[in-house]
């Protein structure tokens, strides 16, 4: 049995990381009979953007891409990135659109979910970790990591206590601006350890060169559990590399038992894909640089690109240091959440508004109010008082969990759509990406009338 095992993100994070979520299922299938005999502890596949980018730019169904992944990978656990009560989407959703995509998650293949909430506010997460463990999934609650005067490793501890408690199956430390440093990575895991009694898996990214250092202390303090990339798409803004990894470990007492020369031939397939992400321009080699931003200003290297696009469109670009000098601000305001999304969309989108305004927050959006209202959950800490009453005013600030809120919402979706409704999932797609769904359920019906029309003889008789 490995000491440490390995959940490999080639078929969601590294891509998402760096090429745009841009890989088809096509590219995918081919790898998947050398993918399954290495032994991962999983392969993390769905969930974060992919939903969205199967729908919105490939044309895909991205349940029916989950099935023949399933079916693909007989021997390997499939995992997926869930954002608590959020799902996929960037608001918060009723609890019976989050108990049925739990459901059909696993029904349609999934094995561990791994749950979150940017904010960290437990409430948010409590529907998706009952959900997954009522219908037989892997519960791997996470603790999204960031640095603040409140974001304490002792905060962590308490936080990974209460998600055991809530009945987590895993504990992972979501890393996901790569800000956790090597030997703070030690300490935090060695107390968690001490503390929990289920894994703890470790997320990072290269953003900031540190990943390879993170992993290999986390390791030595008892990480159970590291996502790393095969190296086609492995360091950047993605994971650090596979291959790497295993190489370092291998005959120490934290080997991870996989085959160097399989996860090789696996990296050679990939070589097609790789040139096409390149040459549609989805890869580019700025991902792969060091970017020291990272550590200064807790900025994730998808944020950062974020950033850029938005100040380009503005015609100021050259505002872009100010723009980062600022979300530190703003995120102190806000009662420093973590950047992850859709928090980080928040306060980027937030700090741009503020460089590009003759005052700060003269201007703010529908989600910075919504945030400050306690629309999104719990802050962290409490949010600068003089802000708040600038952006909100007099308007009631809630409290309790948000979803508290939302009647159940599933019945009216599936009335909403259904001329287009082919399986039960599909009510999920429109709940969560409405028009992008309803678009994707358009087209399908049209590829679908093209078919139909080809099995007609030349007098335009069906032959049935």
């Amino acid at each position: 049995m490995p000491k440490v095992k390995i959940t490999d993100t080639i078929l969601r994070d590294a891509h998402q990381s760096q090429a745009a979520t841009r890989m088809w299922i096509e590219e995918m299938l081919p790898l998947c009979g050398l993918l399954d005999k290495v032994g991962y502890h999983s392969l993390e596949m769905w969930g974060g953007a992919t939903f969205d980018s199967c729908l919105r730019f490939l044309n895909e169904d991205p349940w029916e891409r989950l099935r023949k992944l399933r079916k693909a990978l007989p021997n390997t656990k499939l995992q997926m990135l869930l954002r608590g009560q959020n799902i996929l989407g960037y608001k918060n959703y009723a609890d019976d659109v989050v108990e049925k995509f739990v459901e059909m998650s696993i029904k349609n293949g999934i094995d561990i979910i791994r749950i979150f909430d940017a904010l960290n506010d437990v409430r948010n997460m409590r529907v998706a970790i009952e959900a997954t463990k009522k219908y037989g999934g892997i519960c791997e609650a996470a603790i999204c990591y960031t640095i603040s005067p409140v974001h304490t490793i002792d905060y962590f501890v308490d936080l990974a206590c209460q998600l055991e408690q809530m009945g987590a199956d895993i504990i992972c430390i979501k890393d996901m601006a790569n800000i956790l440093l090597p030997y703070t990575a030690y300490e935090l895991v060695k107390k968690l350890k001490a503390k929990v009694k289920v894994p703890i898996h470790l997320h990072t990214h290269n953003t900031a060169g540190t990943g390879d250092m993170i992993y290999l202390k986390a390791i030595e303090a008892g990480c159970d559990i590291v996502d790393t990339a095969l190296s086609p798409l492995g360091n950047g803004t993605s994971q650090p590399a596979t291959e790497p990894l295993v190489a370092t470990l291998k005959g120490t007492e934290y080997d991870t038992g996989l085959d160097l020369s399989l996860l090789s031939q696996i990296a050679e397939r990939m070589e097609g894909v790789i040139n096409r992400l390149y040459d549609e321009g989805f890869l580019n080699l700025q991902v792969l640089k060091v970017d020291i931003n990272t550590l200064i200003y807790q900025v994730p290297g998808g944020m950062l690109s974020n950033l850029m696009s938005q100040l380009k469109q503005a015609g100021a670009l050259r505002k872009y240091l100010d723009v980062l000098k600022e979300i530190p601000r703003v995120r102190e305001d806000f009662g420093y959440p973590p950047l992850v999304t859709p928090t980080s969309q928040i306060v980027g989108t937030q700090a741009v508004l503020n460089v590009l305004s003759a005052e700060r927050y003269s201007k703010v959006t529908k989600e910075s109010k919504a945030l400050l209202k306690g629309e999104y959950g719990k802050l962290p800490a409490s949010p600068n008082p003089k802000v708040v009453k600038k952006v909100v005013g007099y308007e009631r600030i809630i409290t309790h969990r948000p979803a508290d809120d939302i009647p159940p919402e599933l019945d009216k979706y599936r009335e909403e759509i259904k001329e287009y409704i082919e399986q039960e999932e599909d009510v999920l797609s429109y709940a969560l990406f409405p028009q992008v769904a309803l678009n994707f359920f358009k087209f399908r019906q049209a590829q679908k009338y093209k078919v139909d029309r080809n099995i007609y003889d030349e007098n335009g008789v069906h032959p049935i």
